[in-house]
């Protein structure tokens, strides 16, 4: 398992290259296109349908990115291909079609969301699902989850792709989780038994120790989302790469 250099030297549209402005809704085809044509990286999420399909979206209720309600794990895959993108004139795609979509041409960063409700162990068909897409994809690929349990089953199923856990400063008031739960994913415990080769950390929290002492023992380090080049001119004091939104990141950096 390597991680490609370019994933140290690209900088990844998070959500693809969105601007609901411009007709490119996150994590949609026009976003997917628009940061290959600028040459940039991709960083997309998958969420699970109730069939059992890796669908490519943020978020676990269709309310905020389209005009539909409740949750994309209760739609099929069929159906929620129909359902518009706010901003946007085309549904949600299923990770199959943004594979080909992409077809290696830039570095692409799958985010697996969690489907535990509690970073636990209660995993599988969303990376089962994830799995057999990526399996014949030949191109820069990496996998990552903010649950590593997500990214140890990833190890399982595809051991030759690089896999990353998604990490945070786990303040309390910011996660639906337990004290106990903040309090053990923050010291990042999962990196070696997940296997990983890299985290994206929160940008506001890179200084924290356990990165520095993950980036001495080898690990990129990512970070996510740089909203601003100022922003990312101090995230690159300590970080290898970005996940940016909202500006152009520099390409030379």
């Amino acid at each position: 398992m390597t991680l490609s250099r370019l994933f140290y030297d690209i900088p990844l549209a998070h959500r693809a290259l969105h601007d609901v402005n411009a007709g490119r809704p996150e994590n949609s085809r026009a976003a997917i296109r628009a940061a290959i044509d600028a040459g940039y990286g991709i960083e997309i999420d998958v969420q699970l349908s109730a069939d059992d399909a890796a669908m490519v979206f943020h978020d676990y209720a269709l309310d905020r990115l389209t005009d539909q309600t409740g949750p994309i794990r209760l739609r099929g895959a069929d159906d929620l291909a129909k359902i518009p993108l706010k901003g946007g004139d085309e549904g949600i795609p299923d990770l199959p079609e943004v594979l080909a979509l992409v077809a290696g041409q830039v570095p692409l960063v799958i985010e697996l969301k969690d489907q535990d409700g509690a970073m636990g162990p209660n995993i599988g068909a969303l990376e089962q699902a994830t799995a057999d897409a990526v399996a014949t994809y030949a191109g820069p690929l990496a996998v990552m989850s903010f649950n590593p349990n997500s990214v140890a089953r990833m190890a399982e199923l595809l051991p030759e792709v690089p896999r990353g856990i998604v990490t945070s400063a786990y303040r309390y008031a910011d996660w639906p989780l337990s004290r106990a739960t903040c309090d053990h994913l923050r010291d990042i415990p999962d990196y070696d038994r997940a296997q990983a080769c890299f985290i994206s950390h929160e940008v506001g929290d890179l200084s924290a120790p356990r990165v520095a002492a993950l980036k001495a023992q080898g690990a990129m380090i990512c970070c996510w989302t740089v909203r601003s080049a100022a922003q990312e001119a101090e995230a690159r004091k300590l970080a290898d790469n970005i996940t940016f939104e909202g500006y152009a990141a520099a390409l030379d950096a």
